[in-house]
């Protein structure tokens, strides 16, 4: 399996949600970079954020996004 760069911008996003409050969210603003549009609007269609621009996870998004940090620190190497 490789990792396009449509899923790497989809990670990348995910990973800047801030976990520690489920009512904490992200706005992708109309003037961000084109791909990270797209990719929250992907987010969107796949049910991890609540809106075309990101807004807050979904059950299913946070679970991804907690998922996502958890590999991020073991192949970090960090403890």
């Amino acid at each position: 399996m490789n990792l396009n760069s449509d899923l790497i911008n989809e990670i990348d996003l995910l990973m800047k949600f801030d976990l520690s409050s489920a009512r904490v969210g992200l706005k992708v603003h109309s003037n961000a970079d084109p791909e990270v549009i797209a990719a929250a609007k992907r987010l969107y269609a796949k049910e991890l954020v609540e809106h075309e621009d990101g807004g807050f996870l979904t059950t299913l998004g946070h679970e991804a996004a907690e998922h996502l940090q958890a590999v991020h620190v073991i192949l970090s190497g960090v403890k």
